[in-house]
């Protein structure tokens, strides 16, 4: 069986982001079914609806062309004050217009989040399928993945906490039954 083709990012700038280093471990942690790509926002500008005529930005054009060849997302996301950051809510933006999200309409999606709370980016997330229903993805719920306390849980790049990476490693592995149920 062909292997799930799974892009992946999170929704923060920063190059020591916990959500970028839950990307990155989710990668050497994917099943040997799964192929994940990793995408980096930080090009993309921020939306702007007289950009998308006569050409949209070419790092959208690029996003958009990723999404729409990936068999599913893996999205992990920051929690600023209660919620996800303007950086993955821009991206989202940009990747439904002009056409309203085909290219969102139905694709499987998986959360992580990682943050110094003691909830682990659990309301971003909360917040965020509530955006995602909107086109409508196919939103995987269990197992969740939400690394608490995430400045004690990684060494460097690595994460260290086992029981995160047990959930990643589950979640990544109910994800490609998810991902193969919807082709």
């Amino acid at each position: 069986m062909d292997p799930v083709k799974i892009l992946a990012f999170a929704g923060s700038l920063r190059a020591g982001s916990f959500n970028r280093k839950l990307i990155l471990n989710s990668q050497r942690l994917a099943p040997e079914s799964m192929e994940m790509e990793i995408f980096a926002l930080d090009d993309i500008p921020l939306y702007h609806g007289d950009r998308e005529e006569p050409e949209m930005p070419a790092p959208v054009v690029d996003f958009k062309r990723r999404i729409e060849a990936a068999d599913g997302l893996l999205i992990a996301t920051p929690e600023y004050n209660f919620s996800f950051p303007g950086v993955l809510k821009n991206a989202i933006d940009w990747a439904s217009r002009p056409d309203g999200g085909r290219i969102l309409a139905g694709k499987p999606v998986a959360l992580q989040s990682a943050s110094p709370g003691w909830a682990g980016g659990l309301r971003a997330q909360l917040h965020l399928r509530q955006v995602l229903h909107f086109f409508p993805m196919r939103v995987q719920f269990f197992p969740e993945v939400c690394v608490g306390q995430a400045h004690h849980k990684f060494d460097g790049d690595t994460l260290t906490d086992p029981l995160a990476i047990e959930n990643i490693t589950k979640q990544l592995t109910v994800f490609v039954d998810f991902v193969r149920q919807g082709r």
